[in-house]
């Protein structure tokens, strides 16, 4: 470390090497693997840990500061613990921006405004303490602290601008895999012309957001689906989570073996260049604002053009309405009695007046249903499908999972007593 690097760590706090790998293939290449991760994942632990969305998300956040109280007390880059915290970071930002979306239907482009307010204060408030955003001279615990906090801002907001992506245009996530693509790699090329390679990096780091989620949507959905619905693969998010973790894992012992991502601090490692590329800076910054320009202008064209929405709801629940109680005659008992207690509760709160606790019942209704799927599907695939139509009536009335508002207190007491009535 040169001696300028030192003093500035010595006043500014203990003294650390660079805590943050040198930006090189194998950083992007396991970037991505985390962000694909932080999907897959997501989506498994709230399916199957059945304690709801909300919940999911504060387990994983006490997670996130297990794993980074490891990360701040280390003196120096390691692959494991910093890798281990970007997968869990990952898994964590895409549940922030889900709770948004999916708990307390704040729009897409809300949650993308919002989250992109927060980056540029956080980036800010870095700049103004530290003088600095440069990855290469993350050697104080303040500066380590803003990077995570970056970190996990940018993919809340890559998941919110993903999403809203998909909404807006329609495509498959196979497709949807071009346009970051495209972005990462026009980025790379302004980068090489001499663009900062400050924005260039954050503006990338981003973007591996959306590029990493698609690919796992695209490896984890069905090969056959409703129209509008996802399709890929059919690898299913167990298996793509397990696959893409094995990845981060192999990827990580060779790094850890080879140290070929190591560097001390930027200073020491590279030569400064002349000023003569201040001009070039400046173009490539223009070069910015038009690939700005013209994927909005995609989207727009996107968003215009005929695309599938989400199939009707009334070709998935007119062939399997069953008798009272004949639905759920296969199911284990005590797991039809937790879905009858929350259907209850959510009907209770919804003749009282209690629009929230109703909604959330009815959350966390979906959310156990969804959990039990595996297990009670086999059973009685007929009745399962029964119940599940009727339960696609009770979420749509409280605008879960549909795009439409919440419906009056009325339908959604109809719905929750024929729901009621399905299960006997």
């Amino acid at each position: 470390m040169t001696t300028t690097s030192e003093a500035r760590t010595r006043r500014s706090g203990r003294l650390m090497l660079n805590k943050v790998p040198e930006v090189t293939v194998w950083f992007w290449v396991i970037k991505v693997l985390c962000t694909t991760v932080g999907e897959s994942f997501a989506d498994w632990i709230n399916m199957k840990l059945g304690v709801g969305l909300v919940n999911t998300a504060w387990i994983f956040t006490a997670v996130f500061a297990g794993v980074l109280v490891v990360q701040l007390r280390l003196k120096r880059y390691v692959p494991l613990p910093y890798w281990l915290t970007v997968v869990v970071v990952s898994v964590t930002g895409t549940l922030y921006t889900d709770i948004l979306t999916d708990q307390l239907d704040v729009p897409l482009w809300i949650s993308s405004a919002v989250f992109s307010v927060l980056l540029a204060v956080v980036f800010g408030v870095w700049w103004l303490r530290e003088h600095t955003l440069s990855i290469h001279s993350v050697t104080t615990l303040p500066r380590e602290s803003f990077y995570w906090l970056a970190v996990l801002v940018t993919f809340a907001l890559g998941t919110a601008t993903g999403d809203w992506t998909l909404e807006l245009t329609g495509w498959s996530p196979g497709v949807s895999v071009l346009l970051p693509l495209g972005l990462i790699v026009s980025i790379t090329l302004l980068w090489r012309y001499g663009a900062n390679p400050v924005l260039s990096f954050w503006l990338a780091y981003i973007l591996t957001r959306p590029l990493g989620a698609n690919i796992g949507d695209w490896l984890a959905s069905p090969k056959v689906a409703q129209p509008g619905e996802p399709t890929g693969l059919d690898l299913g998010t167990f298996a793509t989570s397990l696959i893409f973790l094995g990845l981060i894992l192999a990827t990580v012992v060779y790094l850890t073996l080879t140290r070929s991502d190591v560097t001390e601090t930027y200073e020491a490692t590279h030569t400064p260049q002349a000023g003569a590329g201040l001009r070039r800076e400046r173009i490539a910054l223009a070069g910015f604002g038009l690939l700005a320009v013209a994927t909005g202008a995609l989207l727009f064209w996107a968003h215009s053009r005929p695309h599938v929405g989400p199939a009707p709801e009334a070709d998935n629940t007119s062939a399997v309405r069953m008798a009272p109680g004949e639905a759920v005659k296969k199911f284990p008992s005590a797991k039809v009695d937790a879905l009858r207690t929350l259907a209850s509760t959510s009907l209770k709160d919804a003749r009282s007046g209690n629009a929230k606790g109703a909604r959330a019942a009815a959350q966390s209704l979906r959310d156990l249903w969804d959990a039990d799927q595996d297990s009670l599907q086999p059973l009685d695939s007929t009745g399962w499908t029964s119940i599940d139509a009727q339960m696609d009536k009770v979420l749509g009335t409280f605008g879960i999972d549909h795009a439409n508002p919440p419906m009056p207190p009325a339908q959604q007491e109809k719905e929750l007593n024929a729901l009621l009535t399905d299960m006997g």
